[in-house]
């Protein structure tokens, strides 16, 4: 009987979670439930992301390319399950950019697995860019740390690795923040000082959230987010 009581407890709690989602879906100008869901608006692209395996469902919405958030219910084990985002292209060699920077502002769960990061891929995607402004649970970056910096605005821990593709370069702020403004330029410029490319192309600049897990159903949302260049 208590296993009954538990599972109708469960059942309640995903259903009450998928209306909350639908309402806040139907109040949107564009939501989607597809794991590749798209939508474009004002030079920006907004992706649904999800591409990890054991991914649970997952509803994204937006009104802008800066007012956005996902309902994402993703089961408590280990793996990148999605990455719902907001990109936009600058397709510009490093040296040819006088300036790039981005602002933003989130809300979050409490619990769960996931980060708030940048995702800037150079070159072809020969090159990975992460920059995480808070992290939350059993989150960890790739490959091993290689020094802090106060670069871009932020102190960060860096670490440098491959995930067998691209080389991924992480900067993980060494404390949370759900809001502010980072010279993303000064970084990438950064990493060009130490000699770890060179005069790359910068191609997208994607800002959301790396959920790993979000078990039960959790929100995500964006109240602001530009790139400047």
């Amino acid at each position: 009987m208590v296993n009954g009581i538990r599972s109708t407890v469960v059942a309640v709690l995903v259903v009450l979670g998928l209306v909350v989602a639908t309402g806040m879906a139907r109040a949107a100008t564009w939501s989607s439930t597809d794991k590749w869901g798209t939508w474009s608006n004002g030079g920006y692209t907004v992706r649904n992301d999800v591409w990890g395996s054991g991914a649970g469902p997952q509803t994204i919405w937006a009104n802008s390319y800066s007012n956005w958030g996902v309902w994402a219910d993703h089961p408590d084990t280990g793996g990148v399950k999605a990455y719902p985002h907001s990109a936009k292209a600058v397709n510009k060699k490093l040296s040819a950019l006088g300036r790039l920077s981005s602002s933003f502002a989130v809300s979050r769960p409490g619990s769960g697995a996931y980060t708030t990061a940048y995702d800037i891929w150079a070159d072809n995607n020969a090159y990975e860019v992460m920059i995480w402004v808070n992290k939350q649970g059993a989150v960890g970056p790739i490959g091993s740390k290689q020094t802090t910096v106060t670069v871009g605005g932020h102190t960060w821990d860096v670490y440098r690795g491959s995930n067998g593709a691209n080389q991924v370069f992480s900067f993980l702020r060494t404390g949370n923040t759900n809001s502010g403004t980072v010279d993303v330029l000064a970084v990438l410029k950064w990493i060009g000082s130490r000699g770890w490319y060179g005069d790359v192309t910068v191609g997208e600049v994607q800002f959301g959230f790396e959920i790993t897990s979000s078990a039960g159903g959790m929100d995500f949302a964006s109240s602001s987010y530009s790139v400047t260049t």
